[in-house]
This record gives C-alpha cells, sequence and structure tokens, in this order.
C-alpha cells in the first residue's frame, strides 16, 4: 500500500501541472470508491479551481481556490495520473474521471478499488484533518514528542508506527526499515521505548522517508508515480521483503515474525 513517500511523489509531480486548473465535469465509472456515494460528489467539483496539490499523511490532498479539499487515498492499487502523462495508457480501470478546461483530465484508476475520494468543504476539513497524527517530516515531530507518545502505549512499537492517529504517513515498509536502522526490534512494547532510542527512531523515520522521496517511492507490483513510472527504493531496503537474506550490517539471516496479520522483519542481531 503507498505511503508517504508515494502520496508524496505523486503530490510533487502533480502540484506544477495542476496548479489553476479548473475541473468542468465528473465521470463517477464506480461508485464504491467514493467517501460518501450518493452526495453529489460529481456535482460538487465542476466550477472549481485547484490552487495546489499536497499531503496528509498517506494521502493527496488536491486543495481548490475556495478552500476545500479532495482527498485521494491510493488503497493497495489506485493510481492519479494526468491523461497527457506517458502512463495515462495504462491505467485501464479508471473509476473517477475529472475533466479540465484545458482538455485534460485526471484520471483515478485502481483495479481492485480498495482506495479512497472524499471531498471536504472547507468548513469540514479542519475535523478531518485533526484525525491524522503528526507528520513526520515536520518541525513538531520530534523526538520529545514521539517520546510522550510512546510512554503511554504498550502496542508492539511497530504497530504504533502504523497507528494513523499518531504518525500519520508511515506505512509497514517505512516503520520496519526505520526500525532497523534505530536498532529497535518491531516486537519491543512501545513504552519500552528509551529516550535515546527514541531519538535514534526518530532519526531513522525521517532519515529513511526521504531517502525514499528521492528515489520517488518504493514499488513492489503496483504503486506507479503520476507520470505512471515505478518507483526506485526497492533495492534499498534493508529489511522489508528480505526473510532468510543476510543482514546488509552483520550477515545475520533476515527474520520475519507475523504481528496483527502482517509480517514484520527484521534482523535478531542488529535489533535487540
Amino acid at each position: 500500500m503507498p505511503e508517504l513517500p508515494e502520496a508524496e511523489t505523486i503530490a510533487r509531480d502533480l502540484h506544477p501541472r495542476l496548479q489553476e486548473a479548473k475541473v468542468t465535469a465528473v465521470d463517477v465509472h464506480h461508485e464504491d470508491v467514493l467517501g460518501r456515494p450518493g452526495t453529489g460528489f460529481g456535482d460538487a467539483l465542476p466550477g472549481r479551481v485547484v490552487a495546489g496539490v499536497g499531503r496528509r499523511g498517506k494521502n493527496v490532498v488536491i486543495a481548490f481556490q475556495d478552500e476545500g479539499r479532495l482527498l485521494v487515498n491510493l488503497g493497495m492499487t489506485g493510481r492519479l495520473v494526468l491523461s497527457d502523462a506517458p502512463g495515462a495508457a495504462d491505467c485501464r480501470h479508471v473509476a473517477v474521471r475529472l475533466l479540465l478546461q484545458d482538455g485534460r483530465s485526471l484520471l483515478y484508476d485502481d483495479v481492485r478499488r480498495f482506495g479512497l475520494l472524499e471531498l471536504f468543504e472547507p468548513e469540514e476539513w479542519p475535523a478531518r484533518d485533526a484525525e491524522l497524527g503528526l507528520e513526520p517530516l515536520a518541525d513538531d515531530f520530534t523526538a520529545d514528542a514521539l517520546r510522550d507518545m510512546t510512554r503511554r502505549s504498550r502496542t508492539p512499537i511497530r504497530n504504533f508506527l502504523l497507528d494513523q492517529s499518531k504518525v500519520a504517513g508511515v506505512g509497514n515498509i517505512y516503520a520496519l526499515e526505520a526500525l532497523f536502522r534505530a536498532g529497535i526490534r518491531p516486537t519491543r512494547r512501545a513504552n519500552r521505548v528509551t529516550r535515546a532510542e527514541a531519538t535514534s527512531l526518530r532519526n531513522g523515520i525521517r532519515d529513511v522517508l526521504e531517502e525514499a522521496i528521492a528515489n520517488r517511492g518504493t514499488t513492489f507490483s503496483d504503486y506507479r508515480d503520476a507520470a505512471g513510472e515505478r518507483g526506485g527504493f526497492e533495492p534499498l531496503l534493508q529489511v522489508y521483503g528480505r526473510e532468510g537474506r543476510p543482514c546488509t550490517r552483520c550477515g545475520t539471516a533476515i527474520k520475519r515474525k507475523v504481528l496483527t496479520n502482517r509480517s514484520a522483519f527484521y534482523c535478531p542481531s542488529c535489533q535487540r
């Protein structure tokens, strides 16, 4: 599932190409990707002008000049591609199409349709925004802030990091990579993370996210950027998906453990 680096890559790609674009019509082919189907989604967008494209957590957020927001969560197989991009020809499962005044279209393509599109009016957005936790690349995501949150939780630290109401945008891939960098085993209870480890973990989270953004995200199968291209970070992963392969630091075989129905990969020597 796309996480913060993938959503950030798409948002950065789309921002200069969608800014000041005007929506003239909306074709909804599959209402099951709408957060609130049957509420006039297709009628509420025409006439709105894009102010910019950003990100909140794992979500791409299209902001309009009237301060409304279109939040797009890509689910597992969602793609957000402009019709004139090289990868648009590969979009064969378009669920929603936003037609623009300049003749282009913004396509939301999703073969499995686990993604979600939600339109928020200006007065509705603050409440939705407040449901999401700290942005890990923001200034207020400090080691002290992370330590204060973990002290109140007995859940495994990997699971803690996946809670979007605490740290917005970190999913299984980057949580495990950050824990490896910090030398913390994914099964450790969050409240047993020391202050020094919280500093290492905070730095590990930021570093791995920034490196993944620089490599335009991680593609295993479905993720594509706004041009339809694959991300390049997968070869740089150090633990995720590497069960049985040697640790890049010490050579010990990477292990896998299932936590709440999701695989957690770690080095038994480097992560005590």
